[in-house]
């Protein structure tokens, strides 16, 4: 099997942890929705669902179209990076349980969550984010990917950021939850 042939399967296997990251997302937004919360960011959402598309796809297409080749030492170190991030992912999806959403969706009178990876970090979810769209194009030299969403991202995540700070403020001050956020 080629490096580009276990590359397939790795993003193949992203893809479908993706697919189960919006199975849990959509439990956990009824569990929400059914104890009074509110979502925020709906404006947002859909580019965030693209740019996460594009991703994947770019990783599988630049090296085929670009003829990248894989570098042992950057591919193993971004796999490393790219495993992490997983890790992180889903340390904050249990820690959060069935608060952890794609969506941002706030149950009011809830406190914030200040154990797992909340404890050393405000949004470590981003972090996660972050590291895994620069280095997941990079086990297989994916440089324009890593580089084009790694800039798109910075973009989304400030104003996906805001809204959920916005929407957590709200929620602890009373103020009424309105799905108007950006």
């Amino acid at each position: 099997m080629t490096p580009y042939t276990l590359y397939l399967i790795l993003l193949a296997l992203v893809a479908a942890e993706r697919i189960a990251e919006l199975v849990t997302a959509r439990r956990n937004a009824a569990w929400s929705l059914e104890r009074g919360g509110r979502e925020y960011g709906r404006g947002h959402y859909p580019a965030m669902v693209a740019l996460h598309t594009a991703l994947l796809a770019g990783c599988a297409v630049e090296p085929w179209l670009a003829g990248r080749p894989f570098l042992p030492a950057l591919g193993w170190t971004a796999l490393a990076a790219a495993l992490a991030a997983q890790g992180l992912r889903w340390w904050c999806v249990t820690t959060l349980g069935p608060r952890w959403n794609t969506r941002v969706i706030v149950v009011p009178e809830l406190p914030l969550v200040a154990s797992g990876p909340y404890r050393l970090l405000r949004h470590p979810n981003y972090v996660a984010v972050v590291v895994e769209g620069f280095a997941l194009p990079l086990v297989h030299s994916a440089w324009w990917t890593a580089v084009a969403f790694t800039a798109a991202n910075a973009v989304l995540l400030r104003v996906r950021i805001r809204c959920e700070d916005t929407a957590l403020a709200d929620s602890r001050t009373g103020a009424p939850l309105v799905g108007a956020a950006p």
